[in-house]
This record gives structure tokens, sequence and C-alpha cells, in this order.
């Protein structure tokens, strides 16, 4: 009987791990889990009440949907990612994975995500993931970010979808409401890229990316960090204008609005690279928050009714 070398197992166990965490950052797992949270707001914020297999089955073909679309952007982007300090640790660059390895695992969860859309939730929900996807991956990745400054802009169009999404796996429709969603991320996305594209002008530079700091100079890049965010903080209050809102959310929302335009507005005054990264996480967090508040000002009280039983049994 041949017994396995444990040095040998203890080497297969770490190469199985290595792999598995690369394929794991193929699919860009903290952008995804922005995505499909915003997504599930959608859901939640859908009128009716969300099927709970729908929302599962929904949440899982948006995640496996855009993962896919982050793994062909590896792909596409590879070249460049090489030459960026911010991104040539990933997988492609350093060799971790191949090319045909990557391609693969992006077409096998691309057609996971539309027949999990397909038979779980409505076709029109998986054609609109699939447009999501092509747009990112394709139009955003290939033809937009290499040939003009405006990239972030007009392929934001992608990265506001998943709201939109959500809402469609519920309703089978895409309501106003929904549009107003998308609308959110669609103004948010420029001020919060450009921030992070201030601070690595010069990768950029290497890589030979038009981004806006290098074709019309950081000034006019914080100037529109600050033209976006003051209509974001119009756009962002829009929900409670509507009436899909209510005092709490308009509150919590002009709050986290003149944070993230008092960081726009120091960037424009008195500009550093730590300032922009500053800015630019705070905006991760600004997003996060707005939506979380969009879902606790429809479900606040409910989720109180069920904490306070709970809190007084503990208190008890």
């Amino acid at each position: 009987m041949i017994v396995p070398s444990p040095a040998l197992s203890a080497s297969g166990r770490r190469r199985v791990a290595a792999g598995a965490a690369a394929y794991l950052q193929l699919g860009k797992p903290r952008v995804v889990a922005l995505i499909v949270f915003t997504a599930v707001v959608g859901m939640m914020l859908a009128p009716g009440a969300p099927s709970p297999a729908v929302v599962l089955a929904a949440t899982l073909g948006i995640a496996m949907a855009a993962s896919s679309a982050a793994a062909f952007n590896h792909v596409l982007d590879r070249r460049a990612d090489a030459l960026m300090a911010r991104t040539r640790a990933r997988p492609l660059p350093t060799h971790q994975l191949s090319v045909r390895q990557a391609v693969g695992f992006a077409v096998v969860l691309a057609v996971l995500a539309g027949t999990t859309l397909v038979l779980g939730v409505n076709t029109l929900t998986a054609v609109l993931t699939l447009c999501a996807l092509v747009g990112y991956s394709v139009v955003y990745t290939v033809v937009l970010k290499p040939l003009t400054p405006q990239n972030i802009v007009l392929g934001g169009a992608a990265g506001a979808a998943p709201p939109v999404l959500g809402w469609t796996a519920v309703t089978g429709e895409v309501g106003l409401d929904a549009l107003l969603l998308f609308l959110i991320v669609f103004v948010w996305t420029p001020p919060h890229f450009w921030s992070l594209a201030l601070y690595r002008r010069n990768e950029y530079a290497a890589a030979g990316i038009p981004m806006l700091p290098l074709t019309h100079g950081s000034r006019y890049t914080r100037a529109s960090i600050l033209a976006y965010t003051l209509v974001l903080a119009a756009v962002a209050a829009l929900p409670f204008a509507t009436g899909m809102s209510g005092g709490a959310y308009l509150a919590g929302a002009l709050a986290l609005s003149a944070a993230f335009v008092g960081y726009a507005w120091r960037l424009y005054r008195d500009y550093s690279d730590a300032l922009a990264r500053r800015t630019f996480r705070f905006s991760i967090h600004y997003l996060a928050a707005l939506f979380a508040l969009l879902l606790l000002d429809r479900y606040g009280s409910a989720l109180g009714a069920l904490v306070s039983p709970i809190a007084f049994v503990h208190a008890s």
C-alpha cells in the first residue's frame, strides 16, 4: 500500500487553495458584493411581496453575471493591468491563471447566470442582465475605456443596472422607481471613479488609458467631481420627492450627501492624493449607506417589531 507523502499532500492543498483564491479574485468579490446589495434593495423596494425563491435565484443569477463580467474584464484588460500597481497582482498578470482558464470561468458563470435567471426568475431580467454584462465587459472595457475620457460616464449604465434587475426580478417590468434607483448609481459613478483616477493618474498614463485627469487635467476633474456630487445630492433626494421613501430616508440622504459634497469641495480647493483616496473610499460607503437607508425606511418598523421582543428576552 502506497501512502501519500504528507509534504506533497500539504503542498497540494496549498495549490488548491491558491487556485481557488485566484478564481475568487477573478470575480472581484468586493465589487460584486456592492452590486448584489443594490440589486437586493431593488427587489425589496419593488411593489408586492417578493418570493423567497425568486429573491434567491435573482441574487445568485445577478451575482454570477457580475462575476462573469468581472472575469471578462480581467481578460480584456490584462495587458493594462500588468502596467498598473493597483492591478498588477491580479491572477492574469501574475500568471496564476491562464487566459483560457479565465475565459472558461467567465463563460461558465455567464451560462449559469442566464439559466438561473430564465428558469428561476423571468426572461426580462435575464435579458437585461446579459445586456449589462456585455455593456461592461465589451462596450465599456473594449470600446469606451481606451477611446474617450468620458468612458466612465458613458459606460456607467452597466454598473447602474443592478437595482433595475432586482426590480424586474420581482415585478417583471421596469418601473419609474427602478429607473430612479438606476439614476442614483449612474450619477454616483463618475465622482466615485474619478477620485480613484486622480491619485492613480500616473498608472493610467503608463497603461495608455485616457482618463479625465490625464486628458483635461486635475483641476477640471476635481471641478467635475464637485459638479456631479451636487447633482447626486439632488438626485438622492428624489425618492422622498416621489413618495418612494419617507422622512427618515431624506434626513439620512441629506447628511450623507452633505458629507460627500464636503469631500468634493475640499478636493477641489486643496488637492492631495491622500484626500482623493479618502474621497474614493467614502464614495463606496456613501452608496452602500444610501441604499441601506432606502431599505430601512421601507422596513424599519417591521425590523423594529422583530428586534424588540428579541432584545426584551435578551435583557430579561
